[in-house]
């Protein structure tokens, strides 16, 4: 039972000594698609949000990933506004995936806010960056 005991100690020790050696390393590089877009959200309750001021539901399923695109739940921001990247389930028109952007990421300009400015604007998948025609 001690034996057990001491094993289970060690093995918690352990995770705990790699946890912590992951959280300094630098955050992975985040790919972004054509079909994402930018914007402000502020998480209303759950599936409810606002999208530059405008009414907006999650989708099921949906996933919000944060700045160390960690999978988080939506009822933990409640309340919070956040500048991010999204996509829309072409179905349901409700947000599919949300991406709480870092603050390099968000100074990637310009970044298209609409379906219709993605449609008109070129984007380079291997700069990550959207030219204007």
């Amino acid at each position: 039972m001690f034996r057990c005991f001491l094993s289970i100690l060690t093995l918690l020790f352990a995770h705990s000594l790699g946890a912590q050696g992951l959280s300094n390393q630098p955050p992975l590089k985040r790919n972004f698609t054509e079909a994402t877009l930018r914007a402000q959200v502020t998480f209303l309750n759950p599936p409810a949000i606002s999208l530059n001021d405008q009414p907006a539901l999650l989708s099921p399923g949906s996933k919000i990933r944060n700045q160390n695109n960690l999978v988080v739940l939506s009822g933990s921001l409640v309340g919070q506004r956040f500048k991010v990247h999204y996509t829309v389930d072409q179905t349901t028109h409700q947000v599919r995936d949300i991406w709480i952007l870092r603050p390099e990421e968000a100074a990637i300009s310009p970044w298209p806010q609409s379906l219709a400015e993605a449609a008109a604007w070129r984007f380079d998948n291997a700069t990550q960056r959207w030219h204007k025609p």
